[in-house]
């Protein structure tokens, strides 16, 4: 029988180190009829949609903020955000707190679907749309078999001028 690495054990681990590297785990989750996927090294925790504290002046998109366990986090409606009809909340709704550059953000989704990991042949540029959509938030679209997901690049969006939530992350 013929061996299948040629490669000392040390280095077969050291190469499947690097391909693992290379790989993008998204924790999935459902606003309206479509999937996206963000980074799950930027998920804190998940929680179910509790009532939020409203505060005057703020976007709608800002839904207020929540006191979790002594810590001021305010609370996004990615529905609202994206302009994706009017939320509803239920049983399913969950806030994924998000912790980036050190700040802790709760964004409201419909539901979340599970963790999958992407390997880069898995992830497709975002389509240029033009003035229609703006890309600029957006890692690109993961396959996955039948699936397809919007794997927003929640570092940006967070820290984008409209947001002004978290400080801009030095790139």
């Amino acid at each position: 029988m013929a061996e299948i690495s040629s490669l000392p054990s040390h280095a077969a681990g050291a190469a499947a180190a690097n391909a693992n590297a290379n790989r993008l785990e998204v924790v999935t989750f459902t606003l309206g009829a479509e999937e996206y996927g963000i980074d799950i090294q930027k998920v804190q925790e998940l929680r179910g949609y509790d009532a939020v504290t409203r505060i005057a002046n703020a976007p709608d998109y800002i839904k207020g903020v929540v006191n979790l366990r002594g810590i001021i986090v305010p609370i996004i409606d990615m529905r609202i955000k994206f302009a994706l009809g009017t939320p509803s909340y239920d049983q399913f709704t969950v806030v994924i707190v998000l912790n980036i550059g050190g700040r802790v953000v709760g964004m409201v989704v419909d539901s979340v679907s599970d963790v999958i990991t992407l390997t880069p042949e898995q992830i497709k540029p975002a389509p240029a749309m033009g003035a229609v959509l703006d890309t600029d938030y957006l890692i690109g679209l993961g396959t996955l078999e039948e699936r397809m997901l919007i794997l927003v690049d929640i570092d940006r969006l967070m820290s984008s001028d409209d947001m002004g939530l978290i400080e801009k992350l030095a790139a």
